[in-house]
């Protein structure tokens, strides 16, 4: 009989607990290859079903085809076959110190979710979930963790999550008292990893796209059956036993052309054996005919005691192509002032780096798991 792509409508809240069945039976090989779509948001199922076809025929061994969380244009899906998965799963947990039960705090449609409803499956265990459907509310996190069995206990979540825990004594507690803490989706602020870390949050910093079954490198550090190789153009590649079969659909994409190897967007550095990324090679700005990488301006930024959340733009200029723009989050009732970045950041990275215009609001747009929604805020201050 030949296999078909089947739609998964994941449910929010607890309701997301009755999808299970089905995961175990997709990781035994005994199911239908699954499309993971929102229950809750008709916009999203259709965009992801008029992209990726369910019904269809599709090739044998895939387990789960995982949309890629950009939400403009049409979705690629990865392949990912059960086996790449297992690998992804059993590998966290040598590299976290052995099996837990989890906490699902994130969209389980998308890959980091998922993973941690598929880790569960792998433990034997049911995690414990914090419905996000609404938003996160850290004040959730207590009584959540709390209900949680031991004896070792996961989380995973995205920067952004972790910095609305740090003004909540009770919610930083709560994360201190588990083994470990998935962060990914998005580079996490230098200042928010420190602040963390002194309240004792185990934070594991992770690298990986639905191409690689999520994060595949913890702190730097490849997984088991992992391999990343850094070009001399500075862009990363990954491969080994989590990668993705191919985008559905899409069999001549160059992002596989190599075989056994994931092209990625990403720029980075190998040191003493550490990937280090540090920023995406197609949201570079090119100013004045010198390049900007917004993720290192960025990280300045939030050193700043002024600034809490930070992006960086290039929006056109006449004179200079791009003029570097900063988006920004105070950290205090009074907003930033854009000399003062300037010079923190000249001081830093040079002139060129600095930013030349300035907007404070209330909450960086995301799109995805956690990703700035960049191409939203360049189209609001364009």
């Amino acid at each position: 009989m030949t296999a078909r792509l089947e739609v998964l409508t994941v449910p929010s809240g607890d309701r997301v607990l009755d999808i299970l069945p089905a995961l175990q039976r997709m990781l035994d090989g005994d199911g239908p290859a699954l499309l993971p779509v929102p229950a809750d948001d008709d916009r999203e199922i259709r965009r992801l079903t008029d992209a990726l076809h369910p019904g269809q025929p599709i090739d044998a061994g895939i387990g789960l085809v995982v949309a890629t969380s950009g939400t403009t244009g049409t979705p690629k899906g990865a392949q990912l076959t059960a086996g790449a998965l297992r690998a992804g799963g059993d590998a966290t947990h040598r590299a976290l110190g052995g099996t837990a039960s989890w906490l699902l705090a994130l969209p389980a449609h998308h890959i980091a979710g998922m993973q941690v409803l598929l880790r569960s499956v792998l433990s034997g265990t049911v995690p414990t979930v914090v419905d996000v459907s609404d938003g996160f509310d850290p004040a959730e996190l207590p009584t959540a963790i709390a209900a949680m069995p031991g004896p070792r206990r996961y989380a995973s979540m995205v920067p952004t999550q972790l910095v609305k825990c740090l003004d909540r004594p009770e919610a930083l507690d709560a994360l201190a008292s588990l083994d470990a803490i998935l962060l990914g989706g998005a580079a996490t602020p230098a200042p928010v990893l420190r602040r963390a870390r002194q309240s004792g949050v185990h934070v594991v910093r992770t690298y990986g796209m639905s191409e690689t079954c999520g994060g595949c490198v913890y702190d730097g550090v490849p997984l088991d059956g992992v391999r990343v190789r850094v070009d001399d153009d500075s862009r990363v590649w990954l491969g080994g036993r989590t990668l993705a079969s191919g985008y559905r659909g899409m069999p001549d994409h160059p992002a596989f052309a190599e075989p056994g190897w994931f092209r990625t967007d990403d720029a980075g550095i190998v040191d003493d054996g550490v990937l280090h990324i540090v920023g995406r090679l197609d949201e570079a700005i090119s100013s004045g005919g010198l390049t900007v990488v917004p993720q290192v301006v960025e990280a300045v930024l939030v050193e700043h005691p002024a600034v809490r959340e930070a992006a960086v733009v290039g929006l056109p200029d006449d004179r200079l192509g791009h003029r570097v723009t900063a988006v920004v989050v105070a950290a205090g009732p009074d907003s930033p002032d854009l000399a003062e970045l300037r010079a923190f950041v000249s001081d830093a990275l040079g002139a060129a780096a600095a930013p030349r215009e300035l907007h404070v609001v209330d909450a960086l747009p995301l799109r995805g798991p956690g990703k700035v929604d960049r191409r939203g805020l360049t189209a609001r201050f364009s």
